[in-house]
């Protein structure tokens, strides 16, 4: 497959979607999701699950493609367990706050590179 990291991470740096919805609308075509469905299934989870700052919205969004691609709850599990893995070992967190260093001012990555980041494993794992 042809990287679409970059289609993702610009649709977050033009800020028409939110990190979740720029993971999920670039690769919905590859699972036969409708891109208007993406945009509202994923709608909830920017700024960290619902703006709460937790889990980064583009590892929930590399989640839910993840699910339809392999409609498998086991290994959907398992692959999104590889996901966040690699997600924290590149970034050092997986949680909105800390990547963006709310508590203490040292942001570990930008949400724009998140989103590449997030995409490029996803790419990894669904082949």
């Amino acid at each position: 497959m042809e990287t679409r990291k970059h289609l993702a991470a610009e649709k977050k740096r033009c800020n028409s979607h939110n990190c979740a919805q720029a993971v999920v609308c670039t690769y919905c075509d590859l699972v036969g999701l409708p891109e208007q469905t993406a945009l509202d299934i994923a709608g909830a989870y920017g700024t960290g699950m619902g703006n709460m700052e937790g889990t980064c919205g583009a590892v929930v969004g590399a989640g839910m493609i993840i699910g339809l691609a392999t409609k498998d709850r086991n290994l959907s599990r398992a692959r999104m367990a590889q996901l966040m893995t690699r997600f924290q070992e590149r970034n050092g967190a997986t949680r909105c706050r800390l990547l963006k260093g709310i508590d203490n001012g040292k942001v570990l990555r930008d949400c724009q590179d998140c989103v590449a980041d997030a995409s490029e494993f996803l790419e990894e794992i669904i082949g």
